[in-house]
């Protein structure tokens, strides 16, 4: 990672310039200039981790609290029927920007992007023994 700051430090810094939604100690958030459909929103920590995984927990926690709230606003301002929330983390996961960040995508009828996938059988054996693996490994 570049040690150079990211465009969402800079937004938070005021040395670029935002449509500001919310901001408090730990959280910014503000409207996509490229937005997926209207009403897409940026929610981003004011901590400039990468990855969510890197995030202290006063800003996971944080995260955590002001999310449903503008979520709710969006909704309720934009009359969307429906929204996706999407947080990338790596580039092989879609991650452009490499500042923990997430997208409150309003789905209107009349919008066209789609978050659907392939899925996949689950073999009970190798999922118990990975849900294991992944439990004894959480600090």
């Amino acid at each position: 990672m570049s040690e150079e700051k990211s465009i969402f430090t800079r937004i938070i810094e005021g040395e670029i310039p935002s449509f500001k939604i919310f901001e408090n100690e730990y959280v910014y958030s503000f409207l996509d200039i490229n937005p997926a459909s209207p009403g897409h929103v940026l929610v981003i920590p004011k901590e400039p981790a990468p990855y969510l995984h890197d995030l202290s927990p006063e800003s996971s926690s944080e995260l955590g609290k002001v999310l449903p709230r503008i979520c709710k606003s969006v909704i309720e301002i934009t009359g969307a029927t429906s929204y996706n929330i999407i947080q990338n983390n790596g580039s092989e996961a879609g991650q452009t920007v490499f500042h923990v960040h997430f997208h409150i995508i309003p789905k209107y009828p009349e919008t066209t992007h789609s978050f659907t996938w392939k899925t996949m059988k689950l073999d009970n054996k190798v999922a118990l023994e990975l849900a294991q693996k992944i439990s004894d490994n959480i600090e």
